[in-house]
């Protein structure tokens, strides 16, 4: 297997008249990974990723899909499929239609029956695109997206308006598809869907990659917390660590040695005989990484 990333961003900076909406960024994706490309709003993520798709030109800098210039579409368009948060289908088009015009449009061949039956819509083939549900439209959306099962595949808020069952059955046809050698780039709002399933996250921040790694290294650079509250006559002086209590008793630890510093306040309460209640103790998490950025 090749060792070339699939996709290459070097020093890329877009601009619209004065507003510099990406400044300098340089990433890479790697060949089989599922890469989260995640920010605050604003942040030019949309931008990035409409650069590498191909619908926009770099004011500067380079960006390389399988080696190539995304504008070279012939070159680059069969090997890529993209989800976008709406796709805009021509309403009065049917599912069978919209799957094979996208076929068609990519120059990428499959066979329709089974990419509907794939995101559970062969009881829809016949149904116009204006009749579908907001769910069954995102199956849709998801469906040009693997038809053909591309090399490189864009998935841009996939379970937005999905139920429970079909997000489970969107992840697994996902991971069928990696286990098959697709790399995969995700952008969400569910940070949960990111930390569970992403080899590593860009996080981006007023046009900048704020922050890149895994899942583990980014929440390592953020403490973790415990939480409880004390009950009234408690010595909340002597509390042990740096912890910090409020008026009403509650208090909070935040330890880079989650385990040891948790073994310490528990020792601290037995030989005193106090209840620490409410008690909640865990590591740091995406989300809580997300909102650190920019403070």
């Amino acid at each position: 297997m090749s060792t070339t990333p699939v996709i290459e961003v070097d020093e890329l900076n877009v601009s619209y008249g004065d507003f510099h909406a990406v400044r300098d960024l340089s990433f890479e994706v790697r060949r089989g990974e599922l890469y989260a490309l995640l920010g605050t709003n604003g942040a030019g993520k949309t931008t990035t990723l409409e650069t590498v798709e191909g619908h926009r030109s770099p004011t500067t800098g380079t960006v390389r899909v399988f080696g190539h210039s995304p504008g070279n579409r012939r070159a680059v368009r069969p090997r890529m499929g993209v989800m976008l948060q709406e796709s805009g289908f021509a309403p009065d088009l049917t599912v069978r239609e919209s799957v094979r015009l996208i076929g068609r449009l990519t120059r990428r061949t499959d066979d329709v029956d089974r990419v509907l039956d794939l995101v559970d819509l062969t009881g829809r083939a016949g149904r116009k695109v204006s009749q579908l549900s907001g769910g069954e439209k995102r199956r849709l959306d998801f469906a040009t997206a693997v038809f053909g099962s591309p090399e490189l595949i864009f998935l841009d808020e996939p379970t937005t308006g999905l139920d429970i069952q079909s997000r489970d059955d969107l992840w697994e046809t996902v991971n069928r598809l990696r286990e098959n050698g697709a790399t995969i780039v995700l952008t969400t709002h569910y940070l949960e869907e990111a930390q569970q399933r992403a080899d590593r996250i860009g996080l981006m921040h007023q046009g900048t990659l704020h922050r890149e790694g895994t899942v583990s290294e980014l929440t390592r650079t953020l403490p973790a917390v415990v939480r409880f509250s004390l009950p009234g006559p408690a010595p909340a002086a002597d509390l042990p660590l740096q912890a910090v209590a409020d008026a009403d008793g509650r208090v909070v630890v935040e330890t880079f040695a989650l385990q040891k510093d948790l073994h310490v306040l528990l020792r601290w309460a037995q030989d005193n005989a106090v209840e620490l209640r409410d008690l909640e103790a865990g590591p740091t998490r995406l989300d809580d990484v997300f909102r650190a950025i920019g403070t």
